[in-house]
């Protein structure tokens, strides 16, 4: 998991992320730290979540995200809207290059 940490503060930098001891099901808390060492956001995430490289993606995506609001470059209430959209887009099929 000590990769996980590094892989994290890489993703998130100027940001350390610190990976907190696993509870019962293997959940970590993941804190990130800005320069200062203040905590900026705290975590939990599944052991199936910093396992798995796609969902690790997701997580890295989530914590950028979340990242952006606590920095107040992006509103909650954005995101929110962007979801709503995606929901109303169809899903359209990519064009096939056989």
């Amino acid at each position: 998991m000590e990769n996980i940490s590094l892989l994290l503060s890489e993703a998130l930098t100027p940001y350390q992320a610190d990976l907190g001891p696993a509870g019962l099901l293997g959940e970590r808390l993941v804190s990130l730290k800005d320069a200062a060492g203040v905590v900026v956001i705290k975590r939990t995430f599944s052991a199936a979540q910093l396992g798995d490289k796609r969902q690790l993606t997701d997580v890295v995506d989530g914590l950028r995200r979340d990242l952006m609001v606590a920095e107040g470059r992006i509103e909650p209430c954005v995101i929110a809207a962007m979801r709503h959209a995606a929901l109303n887009r169809p899903l359209i099929a990519a064009p096939s290059f056989a």
